[in-house]
């Protein structure tokens, strides 16, 4: 594995997106555990489009209109319901040190679908891994190392980030006017992403 790869993969992992905001704000609101259980959802929802790459079904969505058209769509309704969903809980009050925790299982969900309703992910690894692939190995060898390579290194990143951010929650549950203002912030930035993947061509 080269150290290309490494710092190209570290420098997208970073990079804000979808994953980033969602791990971010769940710190913010609910704290360490449920930021942790976030970026894992996150990084879950990379692997069908791992899959998609590395057995050609991405193809489909490079060839077929309807079928990229349809995943964007769904991606799009995705990213304006978890918007509206932090827009919506402005009126419950500021979580207080005894927080409730979210379930598990709906904090992966969330991570899951965020990644999985975005069709330019697998068109990403597709284009992506094979610039790293040597000659002399098995491909799909060396694409499931990279693949497995490039989920550590977003779970890791993911999880920094959002217990970067539960670190700051503190500060900020005791300031209720910034609490709100950046649940409009992150929900401003929900809408932005689901804007920007509607102007997203194949």
């Amino acid at each position: 594995m080269s150290l290309e790869f490494i710092l190209t993969s570290l420098v997208i992992v970073a990079s804000p997106g979808t994953g980033v905001l969602y791990t971010l704000s769940t710190g913010l609101t609910h704290g360490t555990r449920a930021s942790i259980i976030a970026a894992f959802g996150c990084t879950l929802g990379i692997v069908p489009h791992i899959l998609a790459a590395m057995t050609g079904l991405a193809s489909l969505l490079h060839t077929s209109a309807a079928a990229f058209q349809l995943l964007k769509l769904l991606g799009i309704v995705y990213l304006l319901y978890v918007a509206w969903s932090v827009l919506r809980s402005r009126n419950e009050p500021a979580p207080a040190a005894g927080l409730t925790a979210l379930p598990a299982r709906q904090l992966v969900v969330t991570g899951v679908l965020l990644n999985l309703l975005n069709p330019k992910l697998t068109l990403f690894f597709l284009a992506f891994l094979p610039q790293f692939i040597r000659s002399d190995e098995a491909v799909l060898k060396q694409m499931l190392e990279l693949s497995l390579a490039f989920m550590l290194m977003t779970l890791t990143v993911f999880i920094l980030y959002g217990v970067s951010a539960a670190a700051a929650r503190q500060r900020v549950i005791t300031r209720p006017g910034v609490l709100s203002w950046l649940r409009r912030v992150f929900a401003a930035s929900f809408l932005a992403l689901a804007v920007r993947l509607a102007f997203t061509e194949r």
